[in-house]
């Protein structure tokens, strides 16, 4: 079992940046691949970004790419996620994931555990 807790949200002005952070519970975190997803009222969530378990790959929803970066720190069993040259379309609750196998992957029933989210407002 593995929880997990985002936080760092908040509002901010387009082109600003905010870090997101993630902990998570449990042992075995290093073992699971991690994943942030997104999900805007009345849109479907959506993948923005995932690592493997080493945090040697990762992978970007083009939407984000050269603006949102990745990264995790095995030994505080947190995932992060730097968020730069914010736009008002990036407003969203955004969702941390767990994946058991250690190769992320990039739908939502891909993925075993959820954290409860945390809200990024992006005004114009």
């Amino acid at each position: 079992q593995v929880q997990l807790v985002e936080s760092g949200g908040g509002l901010v002005q387009a082109g600003g940046s905010l870090r997101l952070s993630c902990a998570a519970s449990g042992r075995t975190f290093s073992s699971y691949a991690m994943g942030w997803f997104r999900q805007a009222p009345g849109k479907e969530r959506e993948f923005v970004s995932a690592i493997n378990w080493s945090g040697g790959n990762t992978y970007y929803a083009d939407s984000v790419k050269g603006r949102f970066t990745i990264s995790r720190d095995n030994a505080k069993n947190t995932v992060y996620l730097q968020m730069n040259s914010l736009k008002p379309e990036d407003t969203a609750v955004y969702y941390c994931a767990a994946r058991g196998s250690g190769w992320y992957g990039t739908k939502p029933p891909e993925y075993d555990y959820w954290g409860q989210g945390t809200q990024v407002t992006v005004s114009s």
